[in-house]
Protein backbone atom coordinates (compact mmCIF):
# COMPACT_ATOMS: atom_id res chain seq x y z
CA UNK A 1 0.00 0.00 0.00
CA UNK A 2 1.36 3.42 -0.93
CA UNK A 3 0.54 6.71 0.77
CA UNK A 4 1.87 9.87 -0.76
CA UNK A 5 1.83 13.64 -0.76
CA UNK A 6 2.68 14.95 -4.19
CA UNK A 7 5.22 12.60 -5.76
CA UNK A 8 6.76 11.46 -2.46
CA UNK A 9 5.36 8.07 -1.43
CA UNK A 10 5.77 5.38 1.18
CA UNK A 11 5.32 1.73 0.24
CA UNK A 12 5.13 -1.20 2.69
CA UNK A 13 6.11 -4.74 1.76
CA UNK A 14 5.36 -7.83 3.82
CA UNK A 15 8.65 -9.26 5.15
CA UNK A 16 7.27 -11.88 7.52
CA UNK A 17 9.55 -14.92 7.81
CA UNK A 18 12.66 -13.32 6.33
CA UNK A 19 16.16 -13.76 7.67
CA UNK A 20 16.75 -10.12 8.70
CA UNK A 21 20.55 -10.35 8.54
CA UNK A 22 20.43 -11.87 5.07
CA UNK A 23 17.99 -9.23 3.84
CA UNK A 24 19.78 -6.24 5.38
CA UNK A 25 23.32 -7.52 4.90
CA UNK A 26 26.29 -7.11 7.20
CA UNK A 27 26.31 -3.55 8.51
CA UNK A 28 23.17 -2.95 6.41
CA UNK A 29 25.20 -3.31 3.20
CA UNK A 30 22.22 -4.61 1.21
CA UNK A 31 19.98 -1.79 2.40
CA UNK A 32 22.62 0.76 1.44
CA UNK A 33 22.99 -0.85 -1.99
CA UNK A 34 19.27 -0.58 -2.72
CA UNK A 35 19.24 2.98 -1.38
CA UNK A 36 22.11 3.93 -3.68
CA UNK A 37 20.65 2.24 -6.74
CA UNK A 38 17.21 3.83 -6.53
CA UNK A 39 17.61 6.89 -4.30
CA UNK A 40 14.97 5.62 -1.89
CA UNK A 41 14.82 5.22 1.88
CA UNK A 42 14.78 1.53 2.93
CA UNK A 43 13.68 0.67 6.47
CA UNK A 44 13.28 -2.87 7.83
CA UNK A 45 10.81 -2.63 10.70
CA UNK A 46 9.38 -5.78 12.27
CA UNK A 47 7.67 -7.84 9.59
CA UNK A 48 7.64 -5.04 7.03
CA UNK A 49 10.00 -3.27 4.66
CA UNK A 50 9.17 0.39 4.18
CA UNK A 51 10.34 2.12 1.01
CA UNK A 52 9.93 5.86 0.67
CA UNK A 53 10.96 8.46 -1.85
CA UNK A 54 9.93 9.82 -5.22
CA UNK A 55 7.09 7.86 -6.80
CA UNK A 56 9.07 6.71 -9.83
CA UNK A 57 12.04 5.63 -7.70
CA UNK A 58 9.88 3.63 -5.28
CA UNK A 59 8.00 1.94 -8.12
CA UNK A 60 11.34 0.93 -9.67
CA UNK A 61 12.69 -0.40 -6.36
CA UNK A 62 9.65 -2.45 -5.31
CA UNK A 63 10.15 -5.49 -7.66
CA UNK A 64 13.80 -5.81 -6.66
CA UNK A 65 13.13 -5.52 -2.93
CA UNK A 66 10.30 -8.06 -3.24
CA UNK A 67 12.77 -10.44 -4.90
CA UNK A 68 15.28 -9.92 -2.07
CA UNK A 69 12.54 -10.62 0.46
CA UNK A 70 11.70 -13.90 -1.29
CA UNK A 71 15.37 -14.92 -1.30
CA UNK A 72 15.68 -14.07 2.39
CA UNK A 73 12.60 -16.13 3.27
CA UNK A 74 14.13 -19.13 1.52
CA UNK A 75 17.55 -18.50 3.13
CA UNK A 76 19.16 -18.18 -0.30
CA UNK A 77 22.35 -16.14 0.13
CA UNK A 78 23.22 -13.16 -2.06
CA UNK A 79 25.70 -10.30 -1.87
CA UNK A 80 25.77 -6.63 -2.82
CA UNK A 81 27.04 -7.34 -6.33
CA UNK A 82 24.07 -9.65 -6.90
CA UNK A 83 21.58 -6.90 -6.06
CA UNK A 84 22.43 -4.70 -9.05
CA UNK A 85 22.37 -7.77 -11.29
CA UNK A 86 18.95 -8.79 -9.98
CA UNK A 87 17.74 -5.26 -10.70
CA UNK A 88 18.97 -5.38 -14.29
CA UNK A 89 17.43 -8.81 -14.78
CA UNK A 90 14.05 -7.63 -13.54
CA UNK A 91 14.23 -4.55 -15.73
CA UNK A 92 14.94 -6.80 -18.72
CA UNK A 93 11.95 -8.97 -17.90
CA UNK A 94 13.63 -11.95 -16.25
CA UNK A 95 15.57 -12.89 -13.14
CA UNK A 96 16.45 -16.22 -11.60
CA UNK A 97 13.61 -17.37 -9.38
CA UNK A 98 14.76 -18.10 -5.83
CA UNK A 99 13.53 -21.67 -6.22
CA UNK A 100 15.85 -22.24 -9.17
CA UNK A 101 15.42 -25.63 -10.80
CA UNK A 102 19.18 -26.15 -11.07
CA UNK A 103 21.86 -26.09 -8.40
CA UNK A 104 24.91 -28.11 -7.43
CA UNK A 105 25.53 -29.20 -3.83
CA UNK A 106 29.14 -30.24 -3.39
CA UNK A 107 29.87 -32.70 -0.56
CA UNK A 108 32.87 -31.93 1.62
CA UNK A 109 32.90 -28.22 0.84
CA UNK A 110 29.45 -27.42 2.29
CA UNK A 111 28.96 -25.29 -0.80
CA UNK A 112 25.86 -25.03 -2.96
CA UNK A 113 26.51 -23.57 -6.41
CA UNK A 114 23.47 -21.70 -7.73
CA UNK A 115 23.10 -19.69 -10.93
CA UNK A 116 22.97 -15.95 -10.30
CA UNK A 117 21.24 -14.87 -13.48
CA UNK A 118 18.73 -16.26 -15.96
CA UNK A 119 21.51 -16.79 -18.49
CA UNK A 120 23.52 -18.80 -15.97
CA UNK A 121 20.43 -20.86 -15.09
CA UNK A 122 19.86 -21.78 -18.74
CA UNK A 123 23.56 -22.57 -19.16
CA UNK A 124 23.80 -24.85 -16.10
CA UNK A 125 20.52 -26.55 -17.04
CA UNK A 126 21.85 -27.22 -20.54
CA UNK A 127 25.12 -28.62 -19.16
CA UNK A 128 23.11 -31.10 -17.10
CA UNK A 129 20.82 -32.11 -19.98
CA UNK A 130 22.94 -32.19 -23.16
CA UNK A 131 25.98 -34.28 -24.11
CA UNK A 132 27.78 -31.36 -25.78
CA UNK A 133 27.30 -27.77 -24.64
CA UNK A 134 29.05 -24.71 -26.06
CA UNK A 135 28.89 -21.76 -23.66
CA UNK A 136 29.83 -18.44 -25.27
CA UNK A 137 30.04 -15.16 -23.41
CA UNK A 138 32.31 -12.46 -21.97
CA UNK A 139 34.68 -12.78 -19.04
CA UNK A 140 33.14 -13.16 -15.61
CA UNK A 141 29.88 -14.83 -16.64
CA UNK A 142 30.67 -18.05 -14.79
CA UNK A 143 31.15 -20.27 -17.85
CA UNK A 144 34.12 -22.19 -16.48
CA UNK A 145 33.09 -22.10 -12.83
CA UNK A 146 29.63 -23.57 -13.44
CA UNK A 147 31.01 -26.20 -15.82
CA UNK A 148 33.55 -27.34 -13.22
CA UNK A 149 30.79 -27.47 -10.59
CA UNK A 150 28.65 -29.65 -12.88
CA UNK A 151 31.65 -31.88 -13.59
CA UNK A 152 32.32 -32.42 -9.88
CA UNK A 153 28.64 -33.14 -9.33
CA UNK A 154 28.73 -35.82 -12.05
CA UNK A 155 31.90 -37.30 -10.55
CA UNK A 156 30.55 -37.42 -6.99
CA UNK A 157 27.33 -39.05 -8.23
CA UNK A 158 29.40 -41.62 -10.17
CA UNK A 159 27.91 -40.63 -13.50
CA UNK A 160 31.48 -40.38 -14.84
CA UNK A 161 34.76 -41.87 -13.67
CA UNK A 162 36.96 -38.85 -14.30
CA UNK A 163 37.13 -35.18 -15.20
CA UNK A 164 39.37 -33.82 -17.95
CA UNK A 165 39.99 -30.07 -18.09
CA UNK A 166 41.82 -28.66 -21.11
CA UNK A 167 42.95 -25.26 -22.33
CA UNK A 168 44.94 -24.08 -25.34
CA UNK A 169 48.29 -22.51 -24.47
CA UNK A 170 47.98 -20.08 -27.30
CA UNK A 171 50.42 -17.31 -26.34
CA UNK A 172 53.34 -19.70 -26.82
CA UNK A 173 51.72 -21.38 -29.80
CA UNK A 174 51.75 -24.56 -27.70
CA UNK A 175 55.50 -24.61 -28.31
CA UNK A 176 56.53 -24.06 -24.72
CA UNK A 177 60.23 -24.87 -24.93
CA UNK A 178 61.40 -21.33 -24.23
CA UNK A 179 59.80 -21.28 -20.77
CA UNK A 180 61.90 -22.43 -17.77
CA UNK A 181 61.18 -25.67 -15.90
CA UNK A 182 59.80 -29.08 -16.86
CA UNK A 183 56.73 -29.49 -19.06
CA UNK A 184 54.25 -29.29 -16.18
CA UNK A 185 55.84 -26.05 -14.95
CA UNK A 186 55.70 -24.65 -18.48
CA UNK A 187 51.97 -25.21 -18.93
CA UNK A 188 50.73 -24.56 -15.38
CA UNK A 189 50.42 -20.76 -15.84
CA UNK A 190 47.93 -21.34 -18.68
CA UNK A 191 45.93 -23.85 -16.63
CA UNK A 192 45.89 -21.90 -13.36
CA UNK A 193 42.25 -20.70 -13.70
CA UNK A 194 41.10 -24.33 -13.77
CA UNK A 195 43.03 -25.09 -10.59
CA UNK A 196 41.48 -21.99 -9.00
CA UNK A 197 37.95 -23.20 -9.74
CA UNK A 198 38.70 -26.62 -8.26
CA UNK A 199 40.32 -25.13 -5.15
CA UNK A 200 37.20 -23.06 -4.51
CA UNK A 201 34.96 -26.15 -4.60
CA UNK A 202 37.04 -28.97 -3.10
CA UNK A 203 39.00 -29.52 0.12
CA UNK A 204 42.70 -29.28 -0.68
CA UNK A 205 43.52 -32.87 0.29
CA UNK A 206 40.68 -34.28 -1.80
CA UNK A 207 41.67 -32.18 -4.81
CA UNK A 208 45.33 -33.23 -4.55
CA UNK A 209 44.39 -36.90 -4.31
CA UNK A 210 42.12 -36.60 -7.36
CA UNK A 211 44.92 -34.94 -9.34
CA UNK A 212 47.49 -37.52 -8.22
CA UNK A 213 45.40 -40.52 -9.26
CA UNK A 214 44.20 -38.80 -12.47
CA UNK A 215 40.55 -38.81 -11.42
CA UNK A 216 40.87 -35.14 -12.36
CA UNK A 217 43.27 -34.30 -15.16
CA UNK A 218 44.26 -30.77 -16.19
CA UNK A 219 46.20 -30.55 -19.43
CA UNK A 220 46.92 -28.37 -22.47
CA UNK A 221 44.67 -28.97 -25.45
CA UNK A 222 47.59 -30.42 -27.44
CA UNK A 223 47.73 -33.36 -25.01
CA UNK A 224 44.31 -34.57 -26.16
CA UNK A 225 45.48 -35.80 -29.55
CA UNK A 226 45.18 -39.55 -30.09
CA UNK A 227 43.06 -40.18 -27.00
CA UNK A 228 39.53 -41.52 -26.53
CA UNK A 229 37.82 -40.01 -23.48
CA UNK A 230 35.18 -42.43 -22.19
CA UNK A 231 33.22 -42.20 -18.92
CA UNK A 232 34.49 -38.64 -18.60
CA UNK A 233 33.26 -35.09 -18.13
CA UNK A 234 35.48 -33.06 -20.45
CA UNK A 235 35.77 -29.26 -20.41
CA UNK A 236 37.58 -27.20 -23.02
CA UNK A 237 38.11 -23.74 -21.60
CA UNK A 238 39.14 -20.59 -23.54
CA UNK A 239 38.08 -22.38 -26.73
CA UNK A 240 38.24 -19.17 -28.75
CA UNK A 241 42.02 -19.73 -28.86
CA UNK A 242 41.80 -23.21 -30.35
CA UNK A 243 42.38 -23.58 -34.07
CA UNK A 244 39.99 -25.30 -36.46
CA UNK A 245 42.13 -28.45 -36.47
CA UNK A 246 42.42 -28.47 -32.67
CA UNK A 247 38.68 -28.07 -32.20
CA UNK A 248 37.91 -30.95 -34.57
CA UNK A 249 40.55 -33.07 -32.82
CA UNK A 250 39.05 -32.28 -29.43
CA UNK A 251 35.43 -32.97 -30.38
CA UNK A 252 36.34 -36.33 -31.91
CA UNK A 253 37.90 -37.47 -28.60
CA UNK A 254 34.39 -37.96 -27.20
CA UNK A 255 33.91 -41.55 -26.05
CA UNK A 256 31.06 -43.59 -24.60
CA UNK A 257 29.22 -42.14 -21.59
CA UNK A 258 31.03 -38.83 -21.85
CA UNK A 259 29.95 -35.21 -21.73
CA UNK A 260 31.71 -32.21 -23.26
CA UNK A 261 31.45 -28.54 -22.30
CA UNK A 262 33.22 -25.96 -24.44
CA UNK A 263 33.56 -22.41 -23.13
CA UNK A 264 34.84 -19.32 -24.86
CA UNK A 265 34.72 -15.57 -25.35
CA UNK A 266 34.64 -14.42 -28.96
CA UNK A 267 35.92 -10.97 -27.96
CA UNK A 268 39.22 -12.34 -26.60
CA UNK A 269 40.71 -14.29 -29.50
CA UNK A 270 44.51 -14.28 -29.27
CA UNK A 271 45.25 -16.26 -32.41
CA UNK A 272 47.25 -14.46 -35.15
CA UNK A 273 44.16 -14.60 -37.39
CA UNK A 274 40.74 -14.25 -35.79
CA UNK A 275 39.04 -16.30 -38.50
CA UNK A 276 41.17 -19.34 -37.54
CA UNK A 277 39.32 -19.70 -34.24
CA UNK A 278 37.71 -23.12 -33.92
CA UNK A 279 35.03 -21.64 -31.66
CA UNK A 280 33.84 -19.24 -34.37
CA UNK A 281 33.68 -22.01 -36.94
CA UNK A 282 31.70 -24.57 -34.90
CA UNK A 283 28.88 -22.03 -34.51
CA UNK A 284 28.03 -22.70 -38.13
CA UNK A 285 29.21 -26.30 -38.43
CA UNK A 286 27.53 -27.85 -35.38
CA UNK A 287 24.37 -25.79 -35.02
CA UNK A 288 21.24 -27.87 -35.40
CA UNK A 289 22.79 -31.22 -34.46
CA UNK A 290 20.63 -33.06 -31.90
CA UNK A 291 22.41 -33.37 -28.55
CA UNK A 292 24.54 -30.25 -29.07
CA UNK A 293 23.38 -27.04 -27.40
CA UNK A 294 24.71 -23.49 -27.79
CA UNK A 295 24.17 -21.15 -24.83
CA UNK A 296 25.00 -17.45 -25.02
CA UNK A 297 25.69 -15.30 -21.97
CA UNK A 298 26.15 -11.53 -21.91
CA UNK A 299 27.17 -8.69 -19.60
CA UNK A 300 24.00 -9.11 -17.52
CA UNK A 301 25.39 -12.49 -16.41
CA UNK A 302 28.73 -11.11 -15.14
CA UNK A 303 29.39 -12.17 -11.54
CA UNK A 304 32.75 -10.51 -10.93
CA UNK A 305 33.34 -7.00 -9.58
CA UNK A 306 30.57 -4.69 -10.75
CA UNK A 307 33.05 -2.68 -12.82
CA UNK A 308 33.74 -5.71 -15.04
CA UNK A 309 30.28 -5.31 -16.54
CA UNK A 310 30.92 -1.64 -17.30
CA UNK A 311 34.34 -2.48 -18.77
CA UNK A 312 32.81 -5.10 -21.08
CA UNK A 313 30.16 -2.64 -22.26
CA UNK A 314 32.77 0.09 -22.83
CA UNK A 315 34.90 -2.21 -24.98
CA UNK A 316 31.84 -3.40 -26.92
CA UNK A 317 30.90 0.21 -27.59
CA UNK A 318 34.42 1.05 -28.70
CA UNK A 319 34.52 -2.00 -30.99
CA UNK A 320 31.24 -1.01 -32.62
CA UNK A 321 32.70 2.44 -33.32
CA UNK A 322 35.98 1.00 -34.58
CA UNK A 323 38.01 2.66 -31.82
CA UNK A 324 39.96 -0.51 -30.87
Amino acid sequence: MSVGQGTVVEHRLDAEGVDPLLLAGVNDAHIQEVTGLFDVRFVLRGDHVILSGELAAVESAVPLVQHLIELSRLRVPFDTNDIARFGEGLAAGGVVHPESDVEVALPGSRKVIRPKSEGQRLYLKSVMEFDVVIGIGPAGTGKTYLAVAAALDALYKRRVRRIVLARPAVEAGENLGFLPGDMQEKVDPYLRPLYDALEDMMPTDRMQKALNDSTIEIAPLAYMRGRTLSDAFVILDEAQNSTTAQMKMFLTRLGLNSKVVITGDKTQIDLPRREDSGLLQIEGILRGIAGIEFVYLDDTDVVRHRLVKDIIRAYASADSKGDT
